[in-house]
């Protein structure tokens, strides 16, 4: 068998059954594996248990590879010489997607490991789909500059480009400072762009909503603590 790098969706409700983020044929495969990546050792445990992975968590080897915690990137691959599969898992969406499994997945492409990238929830491309603009040409941006004129400004730049270039903007923001952001772009964008916020996607208090940014002022939603994702248009 080719070595393989097995890319797993992990689910962004933790209360949402397993067969609501991956199909049966991956959650088989999942059972089967010793050996993981992941971004946070706790939530990616209780995944796996959540799964009905068949080895006990105690043979389990896990290594951490976020922002705050990773080793050189070959430390990674020399599990590789114990084993012909390991899964690599985000805290929470698709690894390589907003997530520093992306650098894992492009050493795997160098060394000749096949990716093999899992079906499951991504937030970005799930808002994306129910805001009802341009999913032909769109941008994610990620994270806006915490600085608060640098991020009037990026908002300011991204609708200039959105309404130039016909370029649906998707942007993020950590979920303390969701109600920021919603008022920087409210008070700052014209009436007439649109405005789709996706909050807790796929959880059992999902909300997803676009409007104009003349109909958000009238209407602000509580987005404190809570995941969200932004997307604007402006035509």
């Amino acid at each position: 068998m080719n070595k393989r790098l097995y890319l797993i969706p992990v689910s962004l409700d933790e209360d949402a059954p397993i067969t609501n983020t991956l199909p049966q044929d991956a959650i088989e495969t999942i059972k089967r594996l010793t050996v993981f990546i992941v971004e946070n050792e706790k939530t990616a445990r209780a995944y796996l248990k959540k799964i009905g992975i068949s080895t006990p968590q105690k043979d389990l080897t896990i290594l951490l590879h976020s922002k705050k915690d990773r080793l050189p990137i070959s430390q990674y691959f020399k599990l590789f010489d114990n084993t012909d599969e390991i899964g690599l898992m985000s805290e929470a969406g698709c690894p390589g997607v907003a997530d520093p499994g992306a650098e894992v997945i492009r050493e795997a492409h160098k060394r000749n490991i096949e990716v093999f990238p899992f079906v499951g929830p991504s937030s970005i491309l799930m808002a994306l789909m129910s805001a009802g603009f341009n999913g032909q040409q769109f941008t994610f941006v990620g994270y806006l500059p915490i600085d608060k004129v640098d991020r009037i400004k990026r908002i300011k730049d991204l609708e200039m480009v959105s309404e130039k270039y016909n370029i649906t903007q998707i942007f993020i923001e950590t979920p303390f400072r969701n109600n920021h952001l919603f008022d920087d772009v409210v008070k700052n964008c014209k009436t007439t762009t649109s405005l789709s916020i996706g909050v807790d996607i796929t959880g059992e208090n999902q909300s997803l909503k676009t409007m104009t940014i003349g109909d958000w002022r009238e209407n602000k939603p509580e987005l404190h603590k809570r995941p969200a994702v932004f997307v604007l248009y402006s035509r």
